[in-house]
């Protein structure tokens, strides 16, 4: 029949000893010629009174016959569609596809892992995600395929780890004890005992003819570069060139100005050019002697004219130059090092591994150490990174001032405004993030544009504002910072896509608008932009209308300032996917498993290592199918297997 609004249905009443009750399929009509009198069908689907009587609407149905139920009575699979599939004519086929097939994969995973692990057969694992007979046996499945994907991603790992450290040999650097303890006793300050642990272990590292591979993870303001400081000046004082690589030629400058400013506090400057600088007074033989060993550090960045920049690449070439700061011009082909020693890596994740791999390949296997201000939680930093040994710095130097962060609703804003100007008017600068829109980079530009405009014009029309989105061109972007950065500009307008790693230790206001939309790690970040001076800083994030979740970080950041609890939170209330993706990481997607699987996680990562202790290049007869997994799964990565 035809209903009210065009909409057609067919009507069944079906009944079992219970009682009968009426069936109402909308838009079907096919329905009729597929349901005879007296068939034996399984219903399933929502009851609903329609007037006073129990109906159901357009259910799942099957006919009950000698068959297993697909449709009904069961946990039914959902898969994606694209046009011209319908959920059941899918379901059907997988359902046939699964019975024939399934049982004839081979299991790859060695039996002794199985048993330890009470881990089910892969066969039966495939049959039970698809078609799972209940909960318990749908979870078993998931457990084993998720198992699968992050045992085969930390062998990958491990065995890059391997391939690294026994392709080629590294220089060792041994430490210069007296010049280890005048540079900690030139620094204004002591080292944290967390400081003081990660250069143990870097200092370890690079004595052994075993190329370093080093992950050193510390919160923003930490003090990361100055152990890596230490660590390049090892390496210039055993005879080697260092190299510092940065994302952004702001960050580059800013490492530039940190590790002069402390060579200059060891030493004595003797002669500083553009973007070269000579200290005397530091390297071993330079204490008094009449020849001084100078030792020279110089940045190469995009922005330097091409007669300067092939002056330093000549420098460079010819071992003058000890430090070289840069960013990923370091890597570009006309850039050649006479001994490269040590490459320390900021900022990983903003890297591909081609280019790490790039940067490991101007020396003679240096050593590499990878920083990064982005608190990963361990288990997933040791699964990222599984190739390299990680070091971390979780305190901050004392005397640091927490940042007061404060979420506010609309209604708050002008008090945000009116606070913004108060710290201006005390010689203070502010940011003001922008929202993130979710359409393209364009939309967000634009967007930007009109709340610089708008907060230009209305709400700060007395002060000097700056604009940053990922629009504009970097030589503009580099104005921008350094106007901002000297002190030239009030507020930053920015969106959150521009990297505003840079230190102003002026700046003590971070306004978010829409922070509700941010996750609690980037929200840690934007606020870790200000608080690096000696006065009080504040962090205010404006949140229009937050779900339920979003009100749950908006709470925890208000009380919390460790990177690394947030970001444990941050996985537990989101989930890896938006967290950290293993697609920049050069690792291989997972289809069953999340990164935030702890558990599964660190089951897989202790039975990786046990196996990998007992058959390294998986030669045993009975970890072929494994090592052939394997090759199929890192295919196209960066990985190495005998």
């Amino acid at each position: 029949e035809t209903r009210p609004g065009g909409r057609r249905s067919t009507e069944a009443t079906v009944g079992d000893e219970t009682g009968n009750v009426r069936v109402i399929w909308f838009n079907n009509p096919y329905m009729v010629r597929q349901l005879h009198t007296n068939s034996r069908v399984v219903i399933s689907g929502k009851v609903s009174l329609f007037q006073g009587q129990h109906v159901f609407q357009s259910p799942e149905w099957e006919l009950l016959e000698d068959k297993e139920l697909i449709h009904t009575g069961r946990l039914v699979p959902l898969y994606p569609l694209t046009a011209g599939l319908h959920p059941r004519q899918v379901r059907r086929l997988m359902k046939e596809f699964i019975d024939r097939w399934a049982w004839q994969v081979e299991d790859f995973l060695p039996a002794e892992i199985k048993e330890h692990c009470h881990l089910l057969e892969l066969p039966r694992a495939i049959a039970q995600a698809h078609f799972p007979d209940d909960i318990t046996s749908k979870d078993s499945a998931r457990t084993r395929l998720a198992f699968d994907e992050l045992f085969l991603l930390q062998l990958g790992v491990l065995s890059k780890k391997r391939f690294w450290r026994e392709s080629q040999p590294s220089m060792p650097i041994t430490t210069d004890p007296t010049l280890l303890a005048s540079f900690l006793k030139s620094l204004p300050f002591t080292l944290t005992s967390a400081q003081d642990k990660a250069l143990r272990e870097i200092l370890g590292d690079l004595a052994r003819p075993v190329a370093m591979s080093r992950l050193l993870q510390g919160d923003v303001g930490s003090g990361k570069t100055v152990v890596a400081t230490i660590a390049l000046l090892m390496a210039a004082a055993g005879g080697f060139q260092g190299a510092i690589m940065a994302p952004t030629e702001i960050l580059a400058e800013q490492h530039l100005a940190t590790i002069c400013g402390l060579l200059s506090r060891a030493g004595r400057l003797e002669e500083q050019e553009d973007c070269l600088s000579r200290f005397s007074g530091i390297l071993p033989g330079s204490f008094g002697s009449p020849q001084d060993s100078l030792l020279t550090v110089a940045m190469l960045i995009g922005a330097l004219t091409r007669k300067r920049k092939n002056e330093l690449q000549k420098l460079i070439r010819d071992g003058e130059v000890d430090i070289v700061i840069g960013t990923h011009a370091l890597i570009q082909e006309e850039v050649t090092f006479k001994k490269l020693g040590l490459a320390v890596i900021d900022e990983q994740h903003r890297f591909g591994v081609e280019q790490r791999s790039a940067l490991r390949q101007k020396g003679f296997n240096p050593h590499i150490l990878v920083m990064t201000a982005t608190p990963i939680p361990r288990t997933l930093a040791l699964t990222l990174y599984g190739d390299l040994d990680l070091s971390v710095i979780n305190e901050l130097p004392p005397g640091r001032l927490p940042v007061k962060t404060k979420w506010l609703k609309p209604t708050q804003r002008e008090s945000a405004y009116a606070f913004i100007r108060k710290q201006v008017a005390a010689g203070r600068q502010a940011f003001i993030i922008c929202p993130l829109v979710e359409e393209s980079e364009a939309v967000q530009a634009r967007a930007a544009t009109a709340e610089y405009e708008r907060l230009s014009q209305e709400v700060f029309p007395d002060l000097k504002l700056g604009l940053l989105h990922g629009r504009i061109s970097s030589k503009e972007k580099d104005a921008v910072m350094r106007s901002f950065h000297a002190g030239e500009l009030d507020i930053l307008v920015a969106t959150p896509v521009v990297e505003v790693g840079i230190d102003v230790p002026n700046s003590t206001v971070m306004l978010v608008e829409s922070a509700d939309r941010f996750g609690l790690s980037q929200l840690h970040q934007f606020r870790g932009r200000v608080g690096r001076g000696a006065e009080q800083s504040y962090c205010m994030l404006l949140a229009e209308n937050p779900s339920e979740v979003a009100r749950a970080r908006l709470d925890i950041i208000e009380t919390v300032q460790d990177g690394f609890k947030l970001a444990e939170e941050d996985l537990k209330l989101r989930g890896p996917g938006e967290f950290f993706g293993t697609r920049q990481s050069g690792l291989p997607d997972l289809k069953m498993a999340k990164l935030s699987d702890v558990h599964i996680l660190e089951l897989a990562r202790a039975e990786a290592i046990r196996l990998f202790e007992k058959d390294k290049s998986l030669s045993r007869p009975e970890h072929k199918p494994l090592a052939a997994e394997l090759s199929r799964v890192w295919a196209g990565q960066a990985g190495e297997w005998s």
